[in-house]
C-alpha cells in the first residue's frame, strides 16, 4: 500500500494493485483512491477504511454480474449507497434538479476516460428490472424465513415447506409465473374461482382452499415486506366461508329411479 500525491503537491491518494478476484469488474491493474486530505497523518488514518469501501464496491459489482433480476437490483442499490446516494429509477431521477443528477455522474469511476458501465447504470437508475417472479419469491421466502426452521428435524421442515410449495405451484398453474408486481385482483379472483371448482369437483371443504390462500398470502406478503418492494398486493377478502362450497348433488342431472329399478324392463315403481 502506497500513499502519496498524484501530483507534486496536492491531495494524498492511496495506490494499490487490484486483487485478481475483481479483474472481471475492474479493468485497471492499479487504482488510486483519493484520501481527500493533504495531511499525512489524516491520510494514514483514512486509508484502511477507504480501501474497504473500494473492496465493497467491487463486491457489489460482482454480485450484480448475474441474470437474476432482483439480485442485480440489490447489488445496484448497495453500490449506489456506497457512493453516498440512494438508488432511484431513471424516471424518478429525471424529476430531480439537474445538479443532483450531475453529482451522480461525477461519482462514476472511469478508466482512461471511459466510465464504468455498471456503476453508471446503478447511479443513474437504469438497471433493468423485469420484476420478481412468483417462483423466485418462493425461493426468497425460504431464505428470508430460514430462522423459523432452526432446530427442526428434516421431517418437520418438510411438512412445513410442502404446503407452501403446493400452494404456489397451484397459483402458477392458474395465472402463470408472472412478476408479483403484475399480479392483479382478477388474477387472485381467478385463483379463487379455480379453488371453488376444485371444491365442487373433489368434494373438498373450504378449509382446503383457505390453507392454499393463506400460504400464498404469507409467501408474497413476507417477500414484499422484507425485500421492501412496497407493492400493494391484491390479497384481501379471498377466503371462503365454511360451507360455501357447492356440494355435488347426490345424483347426476337427469337421473331417473325408473332406470335403476328397471321400470323400463316392466318392473313397476310405486
Amino acid at each position: 500500500m502506497t500513499i502519496k500525491p498524484r501530483a507534486i503537491k496536492g491531495t494524498l491518494e492511496l495506490r494499490r494493485r487490484v486483487p485478481k478476484k475483481y479483474a472481471s469488474v475492474e479493468p485497471r491493474a492499479v487504482v488510486w483512491v483519493s484520501l481527500e486530505t493533504d495531511s499525512r497523518s489524516v491520510a494514514d488514518a483514512r486509508a484502511a477504511s477507504l480501501w474497504q469501501q473500494q473492496i465493497a464496491k467491487w463486491e457489489a459489482l460482482l454480485a450484480g454480474d448475474t441474470s437474476v433480476t432482483e439480485i442485480r437490483l440489490d447489488a445496484a442499490k448497495s453500490l449506489v449507497e456506497l457512493n453516498g446516494f440512494t438508488y432511484a429509477p431513471v424516471a424518478d431521477l429525471l424529476e430531480q434538479p439537474v445538479e443532483n443528477i450531475l453529482k451522480r455522474v461525477e461519482a462514476i469511476s472511469q478508466n482512461k476516460g471511459v466510465p464504468n458501465l455498471k456503476e453508471a447504470q446503478a447511479l443513474l437508475g437504469t438497471v433493468p428490472d423485469h420484476g420478481l417472479t412468483i417462483s423466485r419469491a418462493l425461493e426468497l421466502f425460504w431464505h428470508l424465513t430460514s430462522a423459523e426452521t432452526l432446530g427442526k428435524s428434516d421431517d418437520q421442515i418438510r411438512r412445513s415447506i410442502n404446503p407452501a410449495k403446493k400452494a404456489i405451484k397451484n397459483l402458477i398453474d392458474v395465472i402463470g409465473d408472472k412478476s408479483i408486481a403484475a399480479i392483479t385482483r382478477d388474477d387472485m379472483l381467478d385463483f379463487r374461482d379455480w379453488w371453488a371448482e376444485q371444491m365442487e369437483l373433489k368434494e373438498l371443504t373450504a378449509n382446503s382452499a383457505n390453507k392454499d390462500l393463506t400460504h400464498v398470502g404469507k409467501v408474497l406478503k413476507t417477500v414484499n415486506t422484507l425485500k421492501r418492494l412496497k407493492l400493494d398486493l391484491p390479497l384481501g377478502e379471498l377466503q371462503f366461508k365454511q360451507g360455501e362450497a357447492q356440494r355435488r348433488p347426490p345424483f347426476t342431472p337427469g337421473y331417473s329411479p325408473n332406470r335403476v329399478f328397471g321400470s323400463e324392463q316392466g318392473v313397476s315403481v310405486v
